[in-house]
């Protein structure tokens, strides 16, 4: 039996093995990585490693925008990346070992006046949620990347509206979201932010079917998640090496067949006067 499927069988041994890794990242010394900013608890974004094409895309978008918005930060890469070019971080991480190392993270490189952190779950509704799953793959979504019911942390929830309201308007805003699966629900209470002047710029994770729960080939709200950001007035790019424009149709296509024309998870969104 492999090592995966005796993990799932048994999930409280599932939960030690990875409060065990949790752990032995934290006694790794901190390091200098190749973009300048010190970091620990993650050997692929110690070295440079991590998400090399994320990581280049992010780079050059910070340089249009004043604010970085980092929904589903973890332990604060992205974070470190935007505070260390000078610019101000409004990270949302629930994982209360994750925002731990987000912390620390930023208090490493002496940039702890330039963040706000939330340490909550970003929805279309507020309360308390069940965060299913560990490190970078934790979802709302249970059963998201094979994460079993009985693992899970209690965490806070509210909406962007709510918490960011009317705040940004007049400033240059990246959004960089990551919520594994939650990308609908989280958009459906962003009206303010979606519509505040400027535009923010939008680097969105959206899985077409990876990841998805046990069951489900394909994400159910994919053609629904695009539709709030067209219906908003956006346009959608592959966020890849070769960047192209997606368009509904393809989308709509892609939901239909299931064939996977769009090959890759992660787009960028902006409107029109911003090309």
């Amino acid at each position: 039996m492999g090592s995966s499927r005796l993990l799932k069988r048994f999930p409280r041994l599932n939960a030690a093995y990875h409060g065990y890794r949790e752990c032995k990242h934290m006694l790794r010394p901190p390091v200098r990585n190749p973009q300048g900013f010190w970091f620990m608890g993650n050997k692929q974004m110690q070295s440079g490693q991590f998400e090399p094409e994320e990581t280049k895309l992010v780079q050059q978008l910070l340089g249009e925008v004043d604010l970085l918005i980092n929904i589903g930060a973890n332990i604060g890469y992205y974070c470190c990346m935007a505070l260390g070019r000078k610019k101000q971080v409004i990270a949302f991480e629930p994982m209360p070992k994750n925002v731990e190392f987000l912390m620390k993270n930023v208090s490493l490189n002496g940039l702890e006046d330039s963040i706000e952190i939330f340490p909550i779950a970003l929805s279309s509704s507020c309360g308390i949620a069940k965060f299913f799953g560990g490190g970078t793959g934790a979802s709302l979504i249970e059963g998201w990347a094979g994460q079993t019911q009985e693992q899970f942390t209690l965490v806070p929830m509210s909406t962007l509206d709510n918490v960011l309201g009317d705040r940004m308007q007049g400033k240059r805003c990246l959004v960089l979201a990551d919520v594994e699966g939650s990308e609908l629900a989280m958009l459906q209470a962003a009206s303010k932010l979606l519509s505040s002047s400027p535009r923010p710029v939008w680097f969105v994770e959206i899985s077409v079917n990876e990841h998805q729960p046990e069951g489900t080939l394909l994400n159910p709200n994919l053609v629904a998640t695009f539709e709030v950001f067209f219906d908003a007035g956006y346009h959608a790019y592959t966020a890849s090496r070769d960047s192209r424009r997606v368009l509904l149709d393809e989308v709509k296509q892609v939901a239909a067949t299931g064939r996977d024309t769009l090959q890759t998870h992660n787009f960028i969104f902006r409107v029109a006067e911003d090309q």
